[in-house]
C-alpha cells in the first residue's frame, strides 16, 4: 500500500513521516539547508506480518505542484497535514482538490504542531477542518491530533495507518506499466529506475520497453516497497536495476516502463471533464492550460464537445489536443492547471485514445462517449458499447485498457461478440451490428439484380465496395462465407448471387453459344472476339453480347476488352499463381511465363486479371496472393 502526504508546506509533512517511520523523506542538501521539501521523497513502515507501508512525502510549496501531482498520481491513500498554528492554508485546499479529482478514495487528517496550539486554538482547528471537507467525499474522514516533537498522537496515528493496509492484489490480464519518478545510478549494479507500478506484475529478468529512449531493457533485480524481491505489482514502489543501451542521462521524470513496445503516443484524447468546485471563471473552449499525468505534464488546448463553457464543479465531455505527445490510456486521471501553473482548474478522466477527425459532436459520438463513461474500470461493458456501434480492434482494445491478449479473449466470449481475424488485425462486433452488416449487404446485392437483371451478380471484391465500404477485408470475407453457409448467398463460379436470381441464355444465344463454346478448344490460348466471329461467320458486336453474357453466366472471363478465357481455364490457371506463390512467396511475369509456356505480354495480362479480381495484388514488379478463396 503506498500513503501519500497532502498539505501546506511548513505543516510538517515530512517531520511527521520521520516519526512514524523513523525514515527522513528530505534526501537533498538544499532540502536540508532550506528545510523545506522541494523533491519527491520515500519513506517505509515494515509491518510484522511482513508487509511494507510505503510513503511518498511531497513538497507543499505552490512553485512545486507539478513535483507534487507526480507523487500523487498512483496512491492509495492520502495523509493530508494541517498544522494547529496555521491552520487550513490555500495549498491545503489545492492539495485537497486535487486528491478528490484524481479520485482517490481514502484520506486520513492529522493536526500537525498541537503542541504549539491550546484547547481554544484546537477547537477552532476542527472547525475548520469540518468546513474543508464537508463538501468532499472525506468528509468524516479519520482524524488525529499529533505532534512530531513530543510524539503525541503518534502512535494512535501510525495503528490507523497500519490497519489499513491491505495485501497487494495481483490482478490477472493488466499489463505492467510503471511511471518513472527517479532514476540514479548505484556502484556495483549501475541504473536503477523507481516509481509506483500501476499495474500488472515484473519479474527478474522480464524484459521491459522504457519509452523515453525507445528501447527494451531487462530488469536485473528488483526492490518492492524498499524490500529485495523477485516479482512486484501494482500499487507497490518498485526499484527496478535494469540492463541496456541506456544511460541515467537519457532518462527523465514521467517516462514509462512498459510490459511490451507501445503505439505511438497520444497527441488528441477524448476526456470526461470534472471542473474544480473552486473554480473562479468557467472553463472555455479551446482554453490553453496544462495536463499533468503520472509524472509528466505537458500543455494542451480544452476541446469542449457540449458547449462552450464549462462552470464550477460541472461535468462535460471534451477533448484534449495535446502540444507533446503522452503515453495515455482508458480511464487514467489527469489533472488540468491554467497555463500560467497558478491554479488546478479541473480534473478529467480519459475516455478514448482515438477521436475521428469528423463529427466529433455528433449525438452517436456523444452517446458512445457517455457510455464509455459510465463502464468507468469495467471493462466488459466498455468493449460492448463499443462493439455495438462498429468493429473493434482487438489488439488496440487491449493496449487502451492495458489487458494482456488473454484477458481480452475473455471478455471477447463473456460478452459473446462475433470475432474475425487472428493476432493484431482481429476484430469484434457485437451479435445486433453483425446481424445489420449481413442484412446491409443482402439488401445491397437485391438492389444490384434489380439495376443490372442481365448481371448474375457480383464478386467479392466489388460487393464489398458496393454494399461495405469501409468494413475490413476480414470481416466482409467472413459474413460472405456466413451467409453462403446461411443459404442467404449463392457462389456460381465465383459469381455472388441471391438463391433466387437466376441467369440463363435466350434461346437464340442458346443456339449460337452450342456453335461457339466448341471453338475455345483446350482453352490454353484466350480467344478474341473477332476471330471468333470470323470463325463463325456471325456479327461482331452480335458475338461480343454473347460472351458478356456467358462471362455473366460464369461460363467465360475476360482477361482484357474482348479476350476471352473459359471459366475452367481460368481456375486452372488460379490454381497455378497459387502454386507459384506457396514455392515462392510471391509470382513474377517471368515465372507465370515459364510455367505456362505462354508469351509474356500474354503472362502480364493474366496477372493484371487476377489483381483486378482480388486474387492477387500487385507490390512492385512482384504479385502476391491476397484471398485464396475467390478461385
Amino acid at each position: 500500500m503506498i500513503i501519500a502526504t497532502a498539505g501546506h508546506v511548513d505543516h510538517g509533512k515530512t517531520a511527521l513521516l520521520a516519526r512514524l517511520t523513523g525514515i527522513d523523506a528530505d534526501r537533498l542538501p538544499e532540502e536540508k539547508r532550506r528545510g523545506m521539501t522541494i523533491d519527491l521523497g520515500y519513506a517505509y513502515l515494515p509491518l510484522p506480518d511482513g508487509r511494507v507501508l510505503g510513503f511518498i512525502d511531497v513538497p507543499g510549496h505552490e512553485r512545486f505542484l507539478a513535483t507534487m501531482l507526480a507523487g500523487v498520481g498512483r496512491i492509495d491513500h492520502a495523509l493530508l497535514v494541517v498544522a494547529a498554528d496555521d491552520g487550513v492554508m490555500p495549498q491545503t485546499r489545492e492539495h485537497l482538490a486535487i486528491l478528490q479529482l484524481l479520485g482517490v478514495a481514502q484520506l486520513t487528517v492529522a493536526l500537525s504542531k498541537v503542541d504549539l496550539a491550546d484547547a481554544a486554538r484546537l477547537t477552532a482547528l476542527h472547525a475548520e477542518v469540518d468546513a474543508l471537507l464537508a463538501p468532499t467525499p472525506y468528509a468524516g474522514s479519520a482524524r488525529f491530533a499529533v505532534s512530531s516533537t513530543s510524539g503525541a498522537g503518534i502512535d494512535d496515528l501510525r495503528a490507523a495507518l497500519i490497519a489499513l493496509a491491505e495485501p497487494p492484489r495481483q490482478l490477472a490480464g493488466q499489463r505492467f506499466r510503471l511511471a518513472i519518478d527517479r532514476a540514479f545510478t548505484l556502484t556495483g549494479a549501475g541504473l536503477v529506475v523507481t516509481g509506483s507500478a500501476c499495474g500488472g506484475t515484473v519479474r527478474v529478468g522480464d524484459t521491459l520497453w522504457l519509452t523515453g529512449c525507445d528501447t527494451p531493457v531487462r530488469v536485473r533485480s528488483l526492490h518492492a516497497q524498499n524490500h529485495h524481491a523477485e516479482q512486484g505489482i501494482a500499487g507497490q514502489r518498485l526499484a527496478l536495476n535494469l540492463v541496456g543501451d541506456v544511460d541515467k542521462q537519457q532518462i527523465a521524470r514521467g517516462d514509462w516502463l512498459l510490459a511490451e513496445r507501445p503505439p505511438a503516443p497520444s497527441v488528441r484524447v477524448a476526456v470526461s471533464v470534472t471542473a474544480s468546485p473552486a473554480l473562479e471563471k468557467p472553463l472555455q473552449h479551446w482554453q490553453p492550460l496544462l495536463v499533468h499525468h503520472a509524472a509528466r505534464h505537458v500543455a494542451a488546448r480544452l476541446v469542449l464537445l457540449e458547449g462552450t463553457t464549462l462552470a464550477a464543479g460541472e461535468t462535460g465531455l471534451a477533448e484534449l489536443a495535446l502540444e507533446a505527445p503522452l503515453h495515455l490510456a482508458d480511464g487514467d486521471r489527469l489533472i488540468l492547471r491554467d497555463i500560467g501553473a497558478r491554479a488546478t482548474l479541473a480534473g478529467a478522466s480519459v475516455l478514448s485514445l482515438t477521436v475521428p477527425s469528423r463529427a466529433k459532436r455528433s449525438p452517436e459520438r456523444l452517446t458512445l462517449l457517455a457510455g464509455l463513461d459510465a463502464a468507468g474500470h469495467d471493462h466488459d461493458a466498455a468493449l460492448l458499447s463499443l462493439a455495438e456501434r462498429d468493429a473493434v480492434s482487438l489488439d488496440a482494445f487491449g493496449w487502451a485498457r492495458q489487458l494482456d491478449a488473454a484477458a481480452v479473449d475473455a471478455l471477447t466470449a463473456l460478452a459473446q461478440l462475433r470475432r474475425v481475424g487472428q493476432g493484431r488485425d482481429a476484430l469484434a462486433y457485437a451479435p445486433e451490428r453483425w446481424l445489420a452488416l449481413g442484412t446491409a449487404l443482402l439488401a445491397r446485392l437485391d438492389a444490384l439484380h434489380l439495376a443490372e437483371p442481365g448481371s448474375l451478380g457480383a464478386g467479392r471484391a466489388r460487393l464489398k465496395r458496393l454494399a461495405l465500404p469501409k468494413e475490413a477485408d476480414s470481416a466482409v470475407n467472413a459474413l460472405i462465407d456466413e451467409l453462403l453457409r446461411q443459404g442467404e448467398l449463392v457462389n456460381s463460379r465465383g459469381w455472388l448471387h441471391r438463391p433466387g436470381h437466376v441467369l440463363a441464355f435466350s434461346p437464340d444465344e442458346t443456339t449460337l453459344w452450342q456453335r461457339l463454346a466448341p471453338l475455345f478448344g483446350d482453352g490454353n490460348e484466350p480467344r478474341w472476339v473477332r476471330d471468333l466471329a470470323g470463325e463463325l461467320g456471325e456479327d461482331e458486336e452480335t458475338v461480343r453480347r454473347l460472351l458478356k453474357q456467358a462471362g455473366r453466366l460464369g461460363h467465360v472471363q475476360a482477361v482484357v476488352p474482348d479476350r476471352y478465357f473459359p471459366h475452367e481455364t481460368v481456375e486452372r490457371l488460379a490454381a497455378e499463381l497459387s502454386r507459384l506463390a506457396a514455392a515462392h512467396g510471391e509470382i513474377d511475369a517471368a515465372a507465370l511465363r515459364d510455367a505456362l509456356g505462354v508469351g509474356r505480354k500474354l503472362a502480364i495480362q493474366i496477372l493484371e486479371f487476377f489483381d483486378r479480381s482480388g486474387y492477387t495484388r500487385r507490390l512492385g514488379d512482384r504479385h502476391l496472393l491476397r484471398d485464396a478463396g475467390l478461385f
